[in-house]
């Protein structure tokens, strides 16, 4: 017995060391693909989508608190791959850890679920784990570069501005398509493959179409939108709103498409409208369909234990009612 309790207090630190690498790992890999596609804004580099900050939120949210020291590390191994370390780039790792931290907190007072099956959490996700958590990041991220002289107070704005969108971005993209991807873990199921093949077709053309044609047709993007929320809910809308910002990001970068002459601050400001518009559109318009969809299963069955219980009634038996559950249970 005492061996096996022994063995438990090695296993812990193991495991805990694995975890945090693994989550080290995750933010890092974001972390060189998010820097793949950069904007100089007011002589910054900043990222339209900042992916990590979404793989932190994430990790918070399935595997709880003890994942922060993988996030700190994460950070801290992006940074030291374009920079070296100075004091300035401590701040900025405490800041992008602690948005996540914040985000996750505020997340579970709300009492968020991770299944997204309630608007209560797709407006939880976007009006505190997205806009409000990662105001944290951008004004200590911001407000380091100006202390250092890196940056002048002018252009504080702009780049907080640039900083905040790119954060809460990539917390209202991946986020969600993470926490979609572990929920289905072992029980991926395609029942309509062949209407999936076709929207995946679908979106491949048009988003293809939209984000290098001269002519401003990101609008394209929406009606894919609602035939993957309604007919694939979270995962099919949120994928396909992932697709079509990567697309749209590289176009942004590469100044093409809709996107052509105009400056860096014009390209930005489209770019994050679409991004941001496209992304709240997806989620909340998922939730609402699961939540509908939710709701019309307790009705059904509910029914259906009212009919057996009148069965029962009929044939003069005692019926078997069912316990009670709670609604929000149901949802």
């Amino acid at each position: 017995m005492a061996a096996v309790v022994a063995f438990q207090d090695l296993r812990r630190p193991a495991v805990f060391a694995l975890q945090t690498l693994a989550v080290a790992a995750c933010y890092y890999t974001a972390g060189r693909l998010g820097l793949l596609r950069q904007l100089v804004v007011e002589h910054a580099v900043v990222t339209p989508i900042w992916p990590p900050t979404g793989v932190a939120v994430a990790c918070l949210l399935l595997f709880g608190l003890r994942t922060w020291p993988g996030i700190a590390l994460g950070a801290l191994v992006v940074v030291m791959s374009i920079s070296s370390l100075q004091p300035a780039v401590i701040g900025t790792l405490v800041g992008n850890t602690a948005a996540p931290v914040c985000a996750y907190y505020l997340l579970r007072k709300a009492g968020f679920r991770t299944d997204l099956a309630r608007l209560r959490d797709g407006f939880a996700l976007v009006f505190l784990g997205a806009f409000t958590a990662t105001l944290i990041s951008a004004t200590v991220g911001a407000g380091l570069l100006v202390l250092t002289g890196k940056l002048a107070s002018d252009g504080f704005w702009v780049v907080w501005s640039a900083w905040w969108a790119g954060d809460a971005m990539g917390v209202l993209i991946v986020t969600p398509v993470l926490l979609v991807l572990y929920e289905a873990r072992g029980r991926l199921r395609t029942p309509r493959w062949k209407e999936a093949v076709g929207l995946a077709l679908a979106a491949l053309l048009v988003v293809s179409f939209a984000s290098r044609s001269d002519v401003s047709m990101l609008f394209l993007v929406y009606p894919l939108l609602i035939w993957a929320a309604l007919r694939f809910q979270l995962a099919g809308s949120m994928l396909c709103a992932l697709f079509a910002s990567v697309m749209a990001t590289v176009a942004a970068t590469d100044e093409v498409g809709p996107f052509a002459r105009m400056t860096r601050i014009e390209v930005m400001i489209k770019l994050q409208a679409f991004n941001g518009t496209m992304a709240l559109t997806a989620l909340l318009l998922s939730a609402v369909i699961i939540e509908q969809l939710n709701t019309r299963r307790s009705v059904e069955q509910a029914c259906q234990e009212l009919v057996e219980v009148l069965e029962h009634l009929t044939a003069g038996e005692k019926p078997q009612v069912a316990p009670p559950r709670d609604a929000d249970d149901r949802l």
